[in-house]
């Protein structure tokens, strides 16, 4: 697999403090300190602060202040010799009670590696988080050595074929208000992307999957599909991503495509049965 890249080095949620302006309620620090930690990805755990400065668009002094006051609280660990900062293990105390009550990882799992290991790939789920897909579960076949999505990896959700799905998933109103926000947070990539997410949002209604040859991983290429009920009031996505060795022609189509749906209906009747229980 080629080298992946960081698909969001700069954060568009920079000027979000503006928007909240005049909100007395509004935590405007507390919402920078949290916008530091997100400028921190698996392709860029360490950052000093003008690398945290460039990313987030506050002003370096700030920026100072912010990392000083996380790594004393322990969210951030500074390495004296680099000079560089990375995220310290208070990060897990807050993500973990999340993970724990998402009961969504433990029931899919089985379904995920069965499916991992006949397509030779990997298969994982995410959900939203702002203008991006985020993976809270991974399972991959044992034949795909070097490369596995990580829980807590995020990416664009325009880049994606997960991300295309939870945008076709959505109803027409919410998946306006979602497009509009990313033409106006993040406009070379919806430019970039606009007419593929059209075609896409097209195929779902009647394949109701989407495929994409990633930007992400870009030797290989994925299906994505999404539970037709919101979970706890979000709609959960799943992707099978596979090597282009590993694809014979028209395998994604016509054989992974379909079965990762009938996966998503048999998770998905597992979960109804178990409310009704």
């Amino acid at each position: 697999m080629k080298a992946v890249k960081d698909p969001a080095p700069y954060a568009y949620w920079a000027d979000e403090p503006q928007l909240h302006e005049g909100d007395r309620q509004f935590a405007t620090t507390l919402a920078r300190g949290l916008d530091l930690l997100r400028c921190f990805s698996p392709f860029s755990p360490e950052l000093g602060n003008k690398d945290l400065s460039i990313r987030s668009g506050l002003p370096k002094p700030t920026v100072s202040r912010l990392t000083y006051t996380l790594t004393s609280l322990g969210y951030l660990k500074h390495d004296r010799t680099s000079g560089k900062y990375r995220l310290g293990s208070a990060v897990l105390s807050i993500g973990y009670p999340l993970l724990a009550n998402l009961n969504i990882r433990q029931i899919a799992r089985p379904y995920m590696r069965e499916l991992a290991n006949y397509a030779n790939g990997w298969v994982s789920i995410g959900i939203r988080d702002r203008l991006n897909m985020v993976y809270i579960e991974s399972a991959r076949s044992s034949n795909v050595l070097r490369v596995k999505p990580d829980v807590g990896q995020s990416f664009p959700i325009l880049m994606g074929s997960m991300g295309r799905a939870y945008i076709a998933t959505l109803a027409d109103a919410e998946r306006q208000a979602l497009i509009n926000e990313m033409k106006v947070k993040t406009p070379d990539l919806w430019a970039k992307y606009e007419a593929e997410t059209y075609r896409s949002i097209e195929r779902y209604k009647t394949h109701h999957f989407c495929m994409r040859h990633s930007d992400i991983l870009p030797d290989a290429h994925s299906v994505g599909s999404c539970l037709t009920t919101a979970v706890d009031n979000e709609i959960i996505a799943f992707n099978c991503a596979v090597p282009i060795y590993a694809l014979q022609p028209n395998q994604l189509e016509q054989d992974i495509g379909p079965k990762l749906v009938k996966m998503v209906r048999t998770i998905e009747g597992v979960l109804r049965s178990r409310c009704s229980g």
